[in-house]
């Protein structure tokens, strides 16, 4: 991978301006970064080859060059836009400091990327996963419990993680999703039987995990801390093997599974939406893809013309 002192130096000024940047206003982790850097000396080494050595010198030509041969070596569309994504960010930020007299970015358009459709499990499988725990012990009244409002709410793994007792009303069925960053806090209802399951390890499984650092997070670990997300990956893929199904589970699939579900149902897409918490109703209309997909296979398959 290209780094930035594999660049001119008349390049690498900037550029590294605009990554010390990016790291302090945006908080960027090492890995984000790190892609930034390759991204924008691979770019500023394009540039080199064609003879130009100053940020100010680049034109929307260059750029669409760039992204010409990028397409030559066989990158994928959504690679390419993340490149293009750097790019823009580093044009624009030239741009508001008055290094480059125009964004040359600003003509090109985004590559368009396909979002692949997500996975989900039948109401078989989702029943079998969903009564592999042995409710015998507490850690598995606890796994039952957040796999049935797994799929009962359509959490992410990091919103269950984050789950606290306050966060939880099992009168009415409701949860208080308390979003990250750029998201709203959200209502979720969530049905009987996962009220069941909670309330059965809230009482009595809880109890017997919680230890003196314990605050309030509603599911802990063995060692009385918060569960984690590679906890719940690997208690969901251990559960996947005790239900006998041959598929690769992650815990966002239990998300796709109650979206898919719902809207099979009847549900509307809006109502899923909200649930999701997704910002855009664009985002949760990749479901609606599923069913006509689905759609399509059934004509394909019963159809005398289908065929």
């Amino acid at each position: 991978m290209p780094k930035s002192q594999d660049i001119a130096p008349s390049l690498v000024e900037l550029l590294e301006e605009f990554l010390g940047w990016m790291q302090l206003e945006r908080g960027l982790s090492p890995h984000t970064l790190s892609n930034y850097e390759n991204d924008l000396a691979q770019f500023a080494i394009y540039l080199e080859s064609k003879g130009i050595l100053q940020w100010s010198e680049v034109l929307p030509d260059h750029l669409s060059g760039w992204l010409k041969e990028l397409n030559h070596e066989d990158y994928n569309n959504a690679s390419t836009a993340r490149k293009l994504s750097a790019v823009r960010g580093l044009s624009k930020y030239l741009t508001r400091e008055k290094r480059i007299p125009k964004d040359f970015t600003s003509l090109i358009g985004r590559p368009k990327v396909r979002r692949p459709l997500p996975g989900t499990l039948s109401g078989d499988e989702i029943s079998r996963l969903l009564a592999a725990p042995s409710e015998q012990t507490a850690g598995g009244l606890r796994d039952r419990a957040f796999l049935e409002l797994m799929y009962a709410s359509g959490l992410r793994v990091s919103e269950l993680c984050g789950m606290t007792l306050q966060n939880v009303d099992l009168k009415e069925g409701f949860l208080m999703v308390r979003a990250g960053k750029g998201r709203k806090d959200r209502l979720v209802p969530f049905g009987k039987k996962a009220r069941d399951a909670m309330e059965r390890y809230i009482v009595q499984g809880r109890p017997s995990l919680v230890r003196k650092k314990t605050g309030s997070a509603l599911f802990i670990s063995n060692r009385g801390t918060a569960i984690s997300r590679k906890t719940v990956w690997y208690l969901i893929q251990n559960y996947t093997k005790i239900a006998g199904i041959n598929k690769k589970i992650k815990p966002h699939l239990l998300r796709h599974s109650f979206a898919t579900h719902l809207l099979q149902g009847g549900a509307d897409l809006r109502s899923i939406q909200e649930m999701l918490g997704h910002a855009s109703i664009t985002t949760t209309q990749i479901y609606t893809t599923i069913e006509e997909k689905k759609l399509i296979e059934t004509h394909s398959k019963f159809h005398p013309r289908g065929k």
